[in-house]
């Protein structure tokens, strides 16, 4: 790795910092110091994925969904993969929800499960898009499978085995 490298990983490493803190303390300002860095950043190395995703993210915690998209695109477009492309499916598909393009969402959310299954917050939020899509049973049976799968709840527990088979059977009766 040359100075180069390093001196960018550096800068790249503070603008997440600093976007970061800008999150935790909802300060636009420090969010907007943050994006301008990583935008800097993206200028001398346009097709790295991993400061595109950073770009989307800061746009998203400005509450500037819409122009993080072509980030968050570029991004998967580049070979952002891990915990980073976790994140950046998420971000992108709920995007995609909150500005009503629905389809987009269920299809960016949908990958983001088939590739990461054990990711609770994708398949939250794949349920939260399929439910907008109108798929109402499947959005509520995935809601169903992650609550048994995660409460501590000692009624919800009791009950587990129930809830689960009834996750998979909603539209189904039984006649005495």
């Amino acid at each position: 790795m040359n100075i180069n490298q390093n001196s960018q990983r550096d800068c790249l490493d503070k603008a997440i910092a600093l976007r970061e803190d800008g999150r935790a303390k909802q300060d636009l300002a420090i969010l907007e110091e943050a994006r301008n860095l990583l935008l800097e950043l993206s200028g001398n190395d346009p097709d790295n994925a991993e400061i595109n995703f950073q770009i989307g993210i800061s746009y998203d915690n400005s509450g500037l969904s819409r122009e993080a998209i072509p980030y968050y695109v570029k991004a998967i477009e580049n070979g952002l993969s891990g915990s980073d492309l976790q994140r950046c499916l998420l971000g992108l598909g709920s995007t995609y929800r909150l500005l009503g393009y629905y389809k987009e969402a269920v299809e960016t959310l949908r990958r983001g499960v088939d590739e990461f299954p054990e990711h609770r917050g994708l398949q939250i939020f794949y349920s939260i898009a399929l439910y907008n899509s109108g798929e109402y049973k499947k959005a509520m049976e995935l809601v169903l499978k992650n609550l048994v799968e995660t409460t501590n709840d000692e009624t919800l527990q009791y009950f587990k085995r129930g809830i689960s088979f009834y996750a998979e059977h909603l539209d189904e009766t039984w006649d005495s």
